[in-house]
């Protein structure tokens, strides 16, 4: 049982003066700490230059794991890439029936007119029956997982590319200077 008055436990209380400095203190404190916990964050930067069903994924699950990992992660879409972050030509992505070695269609075969329809049917039914993330669910998720995409600017603008029908969250206006320099401070590098 304390025996303390009311007035004796003010008297006791630090003024606001040192409560404010007390505060200030422990916010420098805190951005020393957030400081030494960004300098220890790992950076992955990867380059996405095709824009087929098949190369559509690696980009988007290695994103998404080593952001669930913490790491950083940015995604350069360039050239044929950036139909993966276009929203309504991501959801019509091709696999080419010809020249791809594992596919169960010899090449003379795959060049049938109808043959890369008819592959690219086959795997959307394998990634559906499989109860795999569509691309559109693997770019909403790598967005709230804080991945950056970003689209090349030269390209949008060789190919014609309207930035509108990006998915929201996606960065435009990059160029080759920024990859270079965002690939030159991360960790871990990939072209896909």
């Amino acid at each position: 049982m304390s025996t303390d008055t009311p007035e004796a436990s003010a008297d006791n209380a630090p003024s606001r003066a040192e409560l404010a400095a007390r505060v200030e203190e422990l916010e420098e404190e805190l951005a020393d700490v957030s400081a030494e916990v960004g300098d220890d964050n790992k950076k992955m930067s990867i380059i996405s230059t095709k824009g087929t069903l098949d190369m559509a994924y690696p980009p988007l699950i290695l994103a998404s794991t080593a952001a669930a990992f913490g790491y950083e992660v940015t995604v350069f879409h360039t050239f044929w890439g950036l139909d993966i972050l276009h929203e309504e030509r991501s959801k019509d992505l091709k696999l080419s029936s010809v020249g791809n070695p594992n596919m169960p269609v010899p090449n003379v075969v795959g060049a049938i007119p109808g043959m890369d329809r008819m592959t690219t049917k086959m795997m959307e039914k394998k990634i559906e029956d499989n109860e795999t993330a569509s691309i559109e669910e693997l770019i909403e998720t790598s967005l709230d997982m804080g991945v950056e995409f970003q689209a090349c600017q030269m390209t949008i603008e060789l190919m014609g590319y309207d930035e509108e029908k990006f998915y929201d969250g996606v960065t435009t206006g990059v160029g080759a200077a920024t990859a270079i320099q965002d690939m030159a401070e991360a960790d871990i590098q990939l072209l896909v």
